[in-house]
């Protein structure tokens, strides 16, 4: 039976990601978030432990995670937390999954070997239903939900406050599977220095400007804005048909996994200027996942690729 009701803000649980490159404090960035939500917190550890480095901040408990770093043993955790009740669940960090020992690259290389003679891409037929169930996992939990993940690291040169040269690390692409930025309501990427943040997405409207501090106030606001503390205004973005039709078609005839990379990249890129809503960016990414599925069994059907 459909039931129709009311839409309320307090209805809603976070999914934030907090990302950036190792070093940068996205465990430290998450613990402080979680501390302003209020509420039992609980961290899925797969970094060896390390969110045990700052039980003085908050009081939290954990789940340790060992590899192999599976969907499944992700999903696992996930289930025992909701069980035991916690109010917010920090999952440090999430790019384990894709590409940590026993992550789903991992996977890629032993499934392609066991079932599908060495291609590769078509057992991206197997391991994307796997991912998707993760995903799937922290979209539709009940509680609140912080990720990590860990960006790609760039070094650059700039100059210093007394006139010298120094290298810095900088924050480059999630290590993650193209597309998981769209599934949260928030995307902090973290400047390497300073425990500030730069917004990537945000539907609350509440990270606009220039870099913030993470602390304890920003869960605060983050949990008065669900809760409907007080309203934002924020632009209502409308889709560029020109730019919609355009990555529809590549993304339709598109013939490599490569060319579809590069068409996602530019989604991300359309969808920070304003020109796709982020329900169109989602609706473009299964249809690229989808093309992937395609391309990866024609492939599989090419002579190169039979014994």
């Amino acid at each position: 039976m459909v039931q129709i009701r009311k839409a309320r803000r307090s209805a809603t649980k976070l999914r934030l990601l907090v990302s950036g490159p190792s070093g940068s404090g996205k465990t430290w960035g998450a613990i402080q978030i979680a501390r302003g939500l209020g509420g039992r917190c609980v961290v899925i550890d797969t970094e060896e432990g390390s969110s045990d480095l700052y039980d003085h901040l908050h009081d939290f408990d954990v789940i340790d995670v060992r590899q192999p770093f599976t969907p499944e043993a992700y999903i696992e955790a996930i289930d025992a937390a909701e069980k035991a009740g916690y109010d917010v669940i920090i999952i440090d960090s999430a790019t384990h999954c894709w590409s940590g020992p026993g992550g789903c690259l991992d996977l890629l290389e032993d499934i392609a070997k066991a079932q599908f003679r060495g291609n590769t891409w078509s057992a991206w037929s197997v391991i994307t239903p796997r991912w998707r169930r993760f995903v799937d996992r922290i979209i539709h939990s009940p509680m609140h939900m912080i990720c990590t993940g860990r960006s790609k690291t760039e070094t650059t040169q700039s100059e210093g406050p007394n006139g010298k040269k120094r290298v810095e690390k900088l924050g480059m692409k999630l290590e993650a599977r193209d597309g998981l930025e769209y599934e949260f309501t928030v995307c902090l990427d973290l400047i390497h220095n300073g425990h500030y943040a730069t917004v990537s997405k945000d539907r609350t409207g509440l990270f606009s400007g220039d870099p913030k501090p993470i602390t304890p106030e920003t869960g605060k606001r983050i949990a008065e804005w669900l809760a409907g503390g007080h309203a934002v205004e924020a632009p209502q973005p409308s889709d560029d048909p020109e730019v919609v039709e355009k990555a529809t078609a590549a993304i339709s005839t598109a013939t490599s996994l490569d060319r579809l990379d590069t068409i996602t990249a530019t989604l991300a890129e359309r969808l920070a200027g304003g020109r796709i809503t982020q329900a169109t960016a989602e609706r473009l990414s299964r249809l690229a996942s989808e093309r992937r599925t395609t391309i990866a069994i024609e492939m599989e059907k090419t002579p190169a690729f039979t014994a």
